[in-house]
């Protein structure tokens, strides 16, 4: 079993290739990544958002969370979704594989548009369910709760689940990452690249969507939008973060989770809370 490295807080994954219900592992820091210049594929098309692609993909905030010593240290990509309120991250921000707990919420806080915005503290919703033992990629999404509305555009709900075909495929997506990767000069990023395979679904009734952009610590929950700007995924983890060559539908590939099944009615749930409550 080769080690997958998560990029974001948890920063690591212990999957099969075969089968996207393998559970998440846990590692630190992205000890394992590639060095601060490099990609994970030969090519390499990552560049830093601007004004307009912002405007074309909103929504698109960053998690920070306080190391022990206080300082804040910018973790993952976030997504203001649905209301002015609600973001959806990923899970391994918060739970490793076993769903130990790694951080709580009230050490972490969201950015968009240049301001920051705390959490409400037990707001955490995971996706795993109540009997689950191991975190998965296709259950590795979380649900919070601002303290106050942002004022920054939202991303819009999907309307229906992915139009995507279960298997072998190539679908142009583009990756935003506003939280940027340890391996990208950057701040943030975008870039052109494709989903090549749909896996059958498992946790939640949620598939998961193996593609090769390229990511690096700190690219987990980054966003995949088709080419009509509609939001089709939320990164996870890539295969062999330690490694540089070209893309392997087996051995090298990116992991990204479906907005569908369980996430998706878990987000149209959320959201209309939060339209009913006061403000």
């Amino acid at each position: 079993m080769r080690a997958l490295v998560l990029a974001g807080l948890a920063v690591g994954l212990g999957l099969s290739p075969a089968c996207a219900s393998d559970p998440i592992d846990g590692q630190i820091d992205g000890q394992n990544d590639v060095d601060q210049t490099g990609a994970l594929y030969p090519r390499d098309g990552r560049r830093d958002l601007t004004a307009d692609d912002r405007l074309r993909f909103p929504g698109a905030g960053v998690l920070w969370c306080r190391r022990p010593d206080g300082v804040p240290r910018k973790a993952a990509a976030a997504w203001l979704i649905g209301a002015p309120t609600l973001v959806m991250l990923n899970a391994h921000n918060f739970r490793n594989r076993q769903l130990e707990t790694t951080r709580i919420v009230s050490d972490c806080y969201f950015q968009i548009g240049g301001r920051n915005y705390d959490f409400v503290a037990d707001s955490l919703a995971l996706g795993v369910a109540r009997d689950a033992e191991r975190l998965h990629i296709t259950d590795d999404w979380a649900l919070l709760r601002l303290v106050q509305a942002a004022e920054a555009p939202i991303q819009p709900l999907p309307e229906a689940p992915p139009d995507l075909t279960t298997g072998d495929l190539t679908l142009p997506v583009t990756m935003v990452s506003p939280g940027g990767h340890g391996n990208y000069r950057g701040d943030n990023s975008l870039e052109t690249c494709s989903i090549r395979r749909v896996d059958p679904p498992t946790e939640g009734g949620t598939r998961r969507a193996r593609h090769d952009c390229n990511d690096g610590y700190g690219g987990s929950g980054s966003g995949l939008f088709d080419e009509a700007g509609r939001m089709v995924a939320m990164q996870s983890a890539s295969l062999s973060m330690n490694s540089r060559h070209a893309f392997d539908i087996e051995f090298h590939y990116g992991s990204a989770l479906l907005i569908e099944g369980a996430l998706l009615d878990a987000l149209r749930t959320a959201a209309k809370a939060a339209a009913g409550a006061p403000r």
